[in-house]
């Protein structure tokens, strides 16, 4: 292998929202992340509320009000 081209591979800590902290290799220094094995709820058999909400409603309202099906039926077609 050649020397000089390969990113430092250190020791690193990924801590999640919930507080738990895990220690890893990999070539940041440290890692934030907002769901892990000891909060999400397929490991913990609890629910829990994660808000994707707001990206709904943002989608909702730009491209609620649009109508392609009626935009297609009062459409008339071309004639050469």
């Amino acid at each position: 292998m050649k020397k000089g081209i390969h990113p430092n591979y250190q020791e690193t800590t990924i801590s999640c929202a919930c507080g738990a902290v895990y220690t890893t290799k990999s070539t940041k220094p440290s890692i934030r992340i907002g769901i892990c094995a000891s909060c999400h709820p397929l490991f913990t058999g609890q629910q829990k509320f994660v808000d994707t909400a707001g990206r709904v409603e943002k989608f909702a309202r730009r491209f609620g009000k649009v109508s392609f099906l009626g935009d297609v039926a009062n459409r008339k077609k071309k004639t050469k």
